[in-house]
């Protein structure tokens, strides 16, 4: 059976482990919302240069031509 310092030196532990996760958890979360933010920002950006694309190209939207393969040998 443990002593009551034993019991108190293992909550200590306990308190301990849980604080350091809980610190963990907080910074974990704040990547992700970061993270969130730049891909969000990316997505955003990408759907930008399609649209540029194809104003920059109208012709090949109507024009999808499919190169025929390469003579195999």
């Amino acid at each position: 059976m443990k002593t009551n310092i034993e019991l108190q030196e293992s909550i200590e532990a306990l308190e301990s482990r849980n604080a350091f996760q809980d610190d963990v958890i907080e910074q974990l979360h704040t990547e992700i919302a970061i993270h969130q933010t730049q891909l969000s920002d990316l997505k955003h950006q990408l759907s930008l240069i399609a649209a540029r694309m194809k104003e920059a190209n109208p012709q090949q939207d109507n024009q999808q031509e499919v190169e025929p393969p390469p003579p195999h040998y």
